[in-house]
């Protein structure tokens, strides 16, 4: 590891206080000079780190750049030797993790962006991803599950996103089925999930989470077609968390949960953050809309509902889209 690396994490571990640059050449065992250097490259990059005689090197609090460095010291330790790579710009991380996982990549792999020019959602939908106001991460996992039992996935994973927002921000986020999270009616968070499948044996041989949060409120603010479903965590960046913080317990509730999907004890979790259990809905099936209630999610994570015949029906993520009748 660099002397840059070390010392960015050495900064994200102590972001309270100020470090002296004789303490951080003594616990790197480098020079002070080549901490000045790795000190003057941090900044090149962007990084708002003060510098105050007599006292030392410290990160503002406003400093929030997305890096694996500002990542790993939240990390579980089962979690320390991930791979994460992280890019300035993207077109679209789960098309990067895809690509990683055709060439083989045979452990958990995190690919994260601080910005995607073409960021996609469910159904081809675009995803806005602008620079320096949100997360925008995919994991490469390789679960021992039959493709009938991917959708747990995606479900998992929205339990893990909610467990870790409210963690971290004390914010309580609800579920729309069956990936979408919102807090205060509006969407913050969109999960997109895509498998390849062995069919041989009918097992995912891998399987790509896409993760897109709206932290906090773009800097030119959302597009106008987004002004009226789009919400942020926040309007801006708290001085106590940063992206990264956010990042790391997505990474490590998410792997939680979906490193044993048989438990399936997330579900109660789901169904307590879900917004449309027992609402009336819009069902978007074979391109026309039908009136049904949401009444329960089964052990596989479909939504039944009962339409307006009264007939029950199990719903699969992959064929249709509901809208709430509020």
């Amino acid at each position: 590891m660099s002397t840059k690396q070390n010392l960015l994490i050495t900064l994200e571990e102590n972001r309270e206080k100020y470090i002296s640059g004789e303490q951080l050449a003594s616990l790197m065992n480098v020079s002070r000079s080549a901490i000045w250097k790795a000190v003057k490259s941090l900044k090149e990059e962007g990084y708002d780190i003060e510098s105050t005689t007599n006292k030392g090197y410290r990160l503002n609090k406003e400093s929030d750049i997305m890096s694996s460095e500002g990542i790993s010291p939240w990390l579980l330790p089962d979690n320390q030797n991930l791979d994460i790579i992280v890019y300035k710009t993207i077109g679209s991380t789960n098309q990067e993790a895809k690509k990683i996982a055709l060439e083989g990549a045979k452990k958990i792999t995190v690919i994260i962006s601080e910005e995607q020019t073409q960021g996609r959602g469910r159904m081809g939908r675009s995803f806005y991803s602008p620079p320096k106001s949100g997360i925008y991460l995919s994991l490469v996992l390789r679960p021992n599950v039959h493709a009938s039992e991917a959708v747990l996935v995606t479900t998992g994973a929205s339990v893990g996103v909610c467990r870790a927002i409210q963690k971290v921000t004390g914010i309580e986020p609800q579920i729309k089925w069956v990936n979408d999270i919102y807090v205060n009616g509006r969407k913050i968070v969109g999960i997109l999930t895509e498998a390849v499948t062995n069919f041989e044996n009918g097992l995912v041989e891998f399987i790509i989470i896409g993760i897109g949060i709206n932290f906090k409120r773009p800097e030119d603010d959302f597009p106008k077609d987004l002004e009226e479903i789009a919400g942020a965590l926040f309007d801006k960046k708290p001085d106590a968390l940063t992206r990264n913080r956010l990042a790391a317990e997505i990474i490590n509730e998410v792997l939680n949960i979906c490193g044993d999907l048989n438990k399936r004890d997330f579900l109660v979790e789901y169904k307590s953050h879900s917004m449309v259990l027992g609402k009336k809905i819009k069902v978007c099936k074979n391109n026309q809309w039908q009136s049904a209630t949401a009444i329960d999610i089964d052990n596989d994570g479909g939504l039944i509902v009962r339409n307006e015949s009264g007939q029950i029906e199990t719903l699969n993520s992959g064929e249709i889209s509901i809208r709430r009748m509020d």
